[in-house]
Formats: structure tokens, sequence, C-alpha cells
């Protein structure tokens, strides 16, 4: 296995125990040349990360432009060892419930 796929393995197991009942799937960038590899659905929200296995690693054509085009839409990061941390904690604020304001409707 390589790094990656490895690192990859493991963060899908934190995911799945942070996120309980969580739907986190694997991308077909065979499908769509450039999409992140995971997918994480969780209640009404969802992001995207695409992982490697260091700092340096090299992108893939279409990998940056996919990251921010997901990212201005709900969450998108690219995750490695090095900034897994702080990946981590900005992808749970982007999937923390929001507040709904009770708005009384008067006729």
């Amino acid at each position: 296995m390589t790094l990656e796929n490895s690192f990859q393995a493991k963060l899908i197991k934190q995911l799945k125990a942070d996120y309980p009942g969580s739907i986190i799937t694997k991308l077909d960038a065979n499908h769509i040349q450039g999409i992140p590899d995971l997918l994480i659905l969780y209640e009404n929200k969802w992001a995207v990360l695409e992982c490697k296995r260091s700092a340096n690693a090299s992108h893939q054509p279409n990998q940056d432009y996919y990251i921010n085009k997901m990212n201005n839409m709900s969450f998108a990061a690219v995750i490695y060892p090095e900034n897994k941390e702080e990946v981590l904690n900005d992808l749970q604020s982007a999937l923390r419930p929001s507040g709904t304001s009770c708005i009384s409707r008067s006729k």
C-alpha cells in the first residue's frame, strides 16, 4: 500500500468515528479527472477532501480547480499528514449544525 492509500484509509476510519451516521465514499477520478478523493455526507451538509501523502506531493491536472470550485459550494480541502489537524478542525466547523432561528409569523 502506498503512503497516500494508508493515510487515506486511516483518515476514513477517523472520519467515520468523528461523524457517526455519515456516508464517506471515494470518488472516481477516472470519471471526472481531478475530482477530490473523498465525499463526506453528514446530516444536511457535505464536504470533499483530496488526500496527499505529504505537503509537497504533486497535484494532478484540475485538482486545484475542483477544490476551489467545491470549496465555494460547501467545503473542500487538500489534506496530508502535515496539515491534518488544521483541516479536520476546519471540516468540523463546516459540518457543524447551523442554528435555526425561530421567527414568529403572524397572519
